[in-house]
């Protein structure tokens, strides 16, 4: 590996106890065992989706990891699932190495409670002020998501947030997620800060992942503009904006928003069951999409980086060629200016 590479690599590579600084990013129905151990076994980190599974289905899932892999791993927890506590003790049963956690901020006790039992803790930060109350936490390290990435997302683009928050927060490994796809923009975010990188919308299509012929197909044919933010219809409704390529289950979503909505306003339901309601909403939107294969009705969940997916390759060539292209970058700076 390209020296300069290697010196870039190594905060985020040691963070996380492997070769390449790439995380998996965790998508629900995809992000399983036999994808998570694919990236970690060529050399990246792989990070199980536990998403809305129970406490035994995620110690089957870790189980079934740990038997395609040696290597390290993560799972990422989804802070609004009802029983989020119960799949903390799960991590810490199965002694994973690093706990991502999702669709909210963690407690302080959530983050201790695990550096306790040795396991590392992420999350995603917006604001600096955010940043700065997880490192605070004791959180070991950041994730900055761009609006371009797929599924659930903030409402700030990577470059922003990179610009805002990565100069400021040197305590932690910070790594950026939203819109990568080739190796040169990961090297610019590395060459600024940057320990590593979160990837999910590129790995769809390798022939690891399960996803639906249908599904990956899809992917493939994708540009850009093709993947839009869900619209959110009340204010008062604390709906996450999802990004996914348009299809009949975008106009679907904004009928559920309506249904759950009125439950709302009728006191039918709470806040919080109302946005639980959302999010099986999508988790069984996505299933049928992913693995049914149902691409007209199913949530097609992708970040504006699909139009960079071209074929389906293994989990090791599209990793080995993100690093083949930070390095041929490196090479060419190197020649312009030498």
């Amino acid at each position: 590996m390209n020296k300069k590479l290697k010196q870039l690599f190594l905060r985020g590579s040691n963070f996380l106890g492997v070769e390449f600084p790439i995380m998996g990013g965790a998508m629900t129905w995809i992000s399983e065992s036999n994808l998570v151990s694919a990236i970690s076994n060529a050399g990246g980190f792989g990070v199980i989706a536990a998403g809305s599974m129970n406490k035994d289905q995620l110690e089957k899932e870790i189980t079934a990891t740990k038997s395609k892999t040696r290597k390290p791993f993560g799972v990422n927890l989804i802070l609004l699932h009802p029983e989020v506590e119960d799949l903390i003790e799960a991590c810490i049963d199965k002694k994973v190495e690093l706990v991502v956690f999702a669709g909210g901020f963690p407690k302080q006790r959530h983050i201790q409670k695990l550096k306790k039992k040795n396991i590392k803790t992420m999350c995603f930060a917006t604001t600096v002020s955010i940043a700065q109350k997880m490192i605070n936490y004791g959180v070991d390290a950041l994730i900055l998501e761009g609006n371009e990435a797929g599924g659930h997302i903030g409402p700030v683009s990577i470059n922003v947030l990179v610009q805002e928050i990565l100069p400021k927060i040197i305590e932690v490994p910070v790594f950026v997620a939203g819109g990568i796809g080739r190796g040169e923009i990961f090297l610019k975010y590395l060459e600024l800060g940057a320990a590593g990188c979160q990837i999910g919308t590129r790995l769809v299509c390798s022939d690891e992942s399960l996803a639906h012929k249908n599904f990956k197909e899809i992917f493939i044919k994708s540009e850009a503009r093709n993947c839009q933010i869900s619209v959110r219809l009340d204010k008062r409704f604390p709906v996450i904006p999802v990004r996914a390529i348009e299809n009949k289950a975008s106009e679907k979503f904004i009928q559920e928003q309506k249904r759950v909505i009125n439950l709302l306003d009728k006191s039918n339901i709470s806040l919080k069951e109302a946005q639980l309601k959302i999010e099986h909403f999508w988790a069984g939107s996505l299933k049928k999409a992913v693995i049914d294969g149902d691409i007209d009705n199913g949530s097609l969940m992708a970040g504006q980086s699909v139009s960079l997916v071209k074929k389906i390759q293994s989990v090791n060539e599209i990793i080995s060629e993100i690093v083949k292209q930070a390095e041929k970058q490196i090479s060419h700076e190197q020649r312009v200016s030498g």
